[in-house]
């Protein structure tokens, strides 16, 4: 039989149990560990045997539903590193998790280009696990958005973080819902024509739940130190293998349509990635539409070239912070310096930073003006830079409204792939705070290390300030990340972002495949045009005033399709765009 347009294919997974007719067979990298043992609950404690590459496995009885663990010589009880559920949290029993017997509703579901992708970033836990997302998923679609973005899921320590403190890559976290509710999240999304992307963690494991070192100490390199502790050993083809195959799974198992893969630029061995990625594509039927995000400090656009389709641009929202709010400490000191010839670069080049050296920086990045301006990923907001700074204020409450409008519209008309952070489409006022779930000594090591990253911003100088900082491990402090859209201009905010939207699928989207920069010009301070060929030929000018004070400037004669006002000044807090054949 014919497999339905753009089924899964088979994955062989090396990591994992797999259910067998005889029972379920178990498997554990622990190279050089000896007297190994799973634990079954309710039944037998069987010894695992030596097999391939440092394997050990064993088979016995059980099928879907059983929960196991894995025992060291020295009786220290781990859950499976590639566990596919977890029944309790990371250090409780993994359980045996069949990854095929969801049935689909779309199954000839093949993704969208990547052209015509809208990013929607947004945290599960905040939104009400996947039955929140699923019941915004309507008004996310009438919007315009046509992905969203899920901040990593797997399985973390407590009930609450922002997922980067994962432990267990293979297991969704019970928190939000069950995998096969995380997989009609994904069917019902498909139901609206939207993808669904998923952040991934693959630089290092968090700080509590994580065994790997007991029994398997060769999956970390510790010569090499990354800000985490010892960096994972790259080098190692079962820790790549290992890696490689949860990106499968998430891919193949529950029909992701791509995923964004957290700095990579952690990643000691960036051969991992060009391999990985070509191995995803020769595993995709080849009219299934899936999409692979970086986030990459290095500014390096090889992988770009080599499999990726593009790359988070922090470049453009630093210089947009700078220019919207005046701050310049921390890493926006980079782009304090001439940062409307930073936005022009931007718009024109992608990067900003293509090889120079920051302040008190190294060199960073290369040239990107030969890639195509799809390959870059533009947003005003993300968790990052939201969720890392103090109090968790979003933009609104640190720029002038209408340079903040000037700005979305710019970010939303301009070629490159544009994201939303979950709320700002209705101007939503809450912070969006880090938070963790950690206890004891591991929880105050937290909130005091959290305060002591802000003792050198001028603001927290004073020690009783630093107190004021929310203590991530409260439960306040994540009931106060969650957003409405109860503020009185929400629906303004809303009728700006779908006006913008339904202006870019008509009139741009279309046309992004063949796009290529015709270069960008400063025409005052804070006041950028920059121009872009079509794909069908014709050519798109955005021109944009951040700043206070109407600019004289020399524009297109055109009617624009976005803005309006005198044809030889732009105004105040003002972007006008124009479409000419």
């Amino acid at each position: 039989m014919t497999p339905q347009a753009g089924a899964a294919r088979n994955v062989h997974y090396r990591f994992g149990p797999r259910i067998e007719a005889d029972g379920v067979r178990f498997r554990l990298w622990a190279p050089g560990a000896e007297g190994l043992t799973v634990e079954i609950e309710g039944g037998p404690t069987v010894p695992l045997k030596p097999a391939e590459d440092g394997f050990v496995e064993a088979t016995a009885p059980g099928g879907a539903g059983t929960r196991y663990r894995f025992v060291t010589a020295d009786g220290h009880r781990v859950p499976d590193p590639a566990s596919r559920r977890q029944a309790e949290d990371v250090d409780g029993p993994s359980v045996v998790e069949p990854i095929d017997a969801y049935a689909w509703r779309n199954d000839a579901w093949t993704g969208r280009p990547w052209a015509e992708t809208v990013i929607y970033e947004l945290h599960a836990g905040v939104m009400g696990g996947y039955a929140g997302i699923a019941a915004a998923l309507p008004g996310l679609a009438e919007l315009g958005v046509t992905a969203i973005e899920l901040m990593p899921i797997n399985d973390f320590s407590g009930t609450r973080n922002w997922g980067y403190d994962g432990v267990l890559p293979f297991a969704p976290d019970s928190a939000y819902g069950s995998p096969d509710e995380l997989r009609g999240l994904i069917d019902r999304a498909h139901d609206l024509g939207l993808m669904v992307f998923l952040d991934v963690v693959y630089n290092h494991f968090g700080p509590e739940g994580n065994w790997l070192p007991t029994y398997a100490p060769a999956f970390f390199d510790a010569g090499e130190q990354t800000p985490w502790g010892a960096a994972i050993d790259f080098r190692n083809p079962d820790v790549r293998r290992f890696f490689t195959e949860n990106v499968l799974y998430w891919l193949h198992a529950f029909r992701f349509d791509g995923l964004r893969f957290d700095a990579v630029h952690a990643i000691l061995d960036q051969s991992w990635l060009t391999e990985m990625a070509a191995e995803v594509r020769a595993s995709l039927p080849a009219d299934r539409h899936v999409h692979l995000m970086l986030e990459n400090e290095a500014n390096s656009p090889g992988p770009l070239e080599a499999g990726f389709d593009a790359q988070w641009n922090d470049d453009f929202h630093n210089v947009l912070h700078v220019l919207l709010t005046g701050e310049t400490h921390g890493y926006y000191e980079g782009f304090a310096q001439s940062p409307t010839e930073k936005l022009a670069r931007c718009l024109a080049e992608g990067f900003i930073y293509q090889g120079e050296t920051p302040p008190g920086g190294h060199p960073r990045g290369a040239p990107s003006g030969h890639l195509r301006p799809t390959a870059f990923v533009s947003f005003l907001q993300n968790h990052d830079q939201t969720g890392n700074r103090a109090m968790g204020e979003r933009l609104i409450a640190l720029a002038h409204p209408e340079a903040l409008k000037a700005a979305v519209a710019l970010m939303l008309l301009s070629p490159q792939i544009p994201m939303l952070f979950m709320g700002e489409e209705v101007g939503a006022r809450e912070p969006f705070l880090f938070f963790t779930d950690f206890h004891d000594d591991l929880a105050d090591a937290v909130r005091e290390g959290r305060r002591r990253e802000f003792a050198r911003a001028p603001e927290f100088a004073d020690p009783e300030r630093r107190k004021t900082i929310p203590d991530p491990n409260a439960m306040t402090t994540f009931e106060a990340s969650r957003w409405t859209d109860t503020a009185p201009d929400a629906a303004n905010w809303r009728a700006l972002y779908k006006a913008l939207l339904d202006l870019r699928v008509r009139r741009i989207t279309p046309h992004l495949n063949d796009v290529r920069s015709l270069g960008a010009d400063v025409l005052a301070d804070r006041c950028v045009m920059a121009r872009w060929r079509l794909g069908d030929g014709s050519r798109l000018t955005l021109a944009v005033n951040l700043g206070d004070t109407a600019v004289a400037a020399d524009l297109p004669t055109a009617a624009p399709v976005y803005g309006e006002g005198a044809a030889d000044k732009l105004a105040a807090f003002e972007t006008r765009a124009w479409i000419e054949s």
